[in-house]
């Protein structure tokens, strides 16, 4: 028996290929100045064992968009569309209990701050047994001692004295791996890693990026990392998402994005950058105005008021917003600019200063 597909509907779509697909998400709250469009139309894939980098500006909504994959703006005032799919399974239709069986043991995440996240009343080794016994129906004694080897993974000294520490008695590097064990407990598939690494001195920093890998390694986890910080999206990810104003302005894997990149704002937070390979007699060039307002953001292309190249686009810049295209083996930018024009640009004016 056929079905047809009737005028004016839309057929349904097939489900996802990729580990993670993320398909036009949107996030957007409404508030009493105006609806804050935190996320407006974000579409990208992961694969197992593969890490993908997002980056942008405080504001862009990196955070907002793994806090909608985690389903926590469930039950929120936040208006989710779009679709998520985890392994097969669609998230955004799904039910709060749904998802809720999902966090930990199939998706986990890194919060940015380990000392605000942990809880100051329970002690660290009972906050990372309590999502291993809900998971996994055991009692409390197996409960702790799967927290000691967590610990002990990664890399706390003394992990059967320590687990009865609270996270105050914890410095800021133990805290942050104290988070990472909380989050790999339940062995999860896909791990969010947001700013992982900020406020940690840089032997830290190295110290935490080693073990995420090798836990990767061992898991074969897929990782989302979420930072400010373009030599750990250098060292750590296969694929970069840049955002700005909400939406994904580039989209390739990171050699194509820190070699070739194609949008201006790309540009100009590479150029931000300081290099330790060669001498430089110049001051850094940082992106002249400030980040739009997501509930004023800019008609047109978003970034178009601090865009040096505006000019070129014949108007089109300030009047309509361009869409994500493949400017070829699948690196994806939302640019006005020509192809040929975003080519003479890099070679002449930015890669010489990169």
């Amino acid at each position: 028996m056929t079905q047809e597909t009737l005028e004016g509907t839309v057929p349904p779509r097939p489900a996802a290929t990729a580990f993670l697909e993320v398909r036009d998400l949107k996030v957007h709250f409404p508030t009493d100045d105006g609806l804050v469009k935190s996320v407006d139309g974000l579409s990208f894939q992961l694969e197992k064992g593969k890490t993908l980098g997002i980056v942008g500006e405080s504001g862009s909504g990196k955070s907002v968009t793994s806090l909608g994959i985690l389903g926590l703006h469930k039950g929120t005032r936040a208006h989710l569309s779009g679709e998520v799919w985890l392994d097969g399974q669609e998230l955004i239709a799904a039910s709060k209990e749904e998802v809720r069986r999902l966090r930990g043991i199939k998706m986990a995440m890194i919060f940015q701050d380990p000392l605000s996240a942990l809880h100051p009343y329970f002690t660290v080794g009972a906050q990372i047994s309590e999502a291993y016994r809900i998971h996994n129906h055991v009692s409390r004694k197996a409960g702790r001692a799967r927290a000691i080897e967590m610990l002990e993974r990664v890399g706390i000294p003394t992990p059967d004295k320590r687990v009865d520490d609270y996270p105050h008695q914890f410095s800021g590097g133990m805290r942050q791996r104290a988070m990472i064990a909380m989050s790999l407990s339940c062995n999860p598939e896909l791990l969010i890693a947001d700013e992982p690494t900020t406020a940690l001195d840089v032997t830290v920093q190295a110290q935490i990026l080693d073990l995420l890998r090798d836990l990767q390694k061992e898991f074969g986890s897929a990782i989302i990392m979420i930072t400010h910080d373009l030599g750990v999206v250098a060292e750590f990810v296969d694929d970069l998402l840049v955002m700005y104003g909400g939406k994904a302005v580039e989209y390739g894997t990171v050699n194509e994005v820190f070699y070739e990149p194609q949008h201006p704002y790309t540009w100009g937070l590479l150029s931000s950058v300081t290099r330790l390979d060669r001498l430089r007699t110049d001051r850094l060039k940082p992106i002249a105005g400030s980040p739009p307002s997501l509930i004023n953001i800019p008609d047109g292309c978003a970034f178009h008021p601090r865009c040096p190249y505006e000019p070129m686009t014949g108007g089109k810049g300030s009047t309509v917003v361009p869409e994500l295209v493949d400017a070829g083996k699948g690196h994806l930018v939302r640019c006005h600019l020509t192809a040929k024009e975003r080519q003479d640009i890099f070679l002449k004016q930015v890669k010489p200063t990169l």
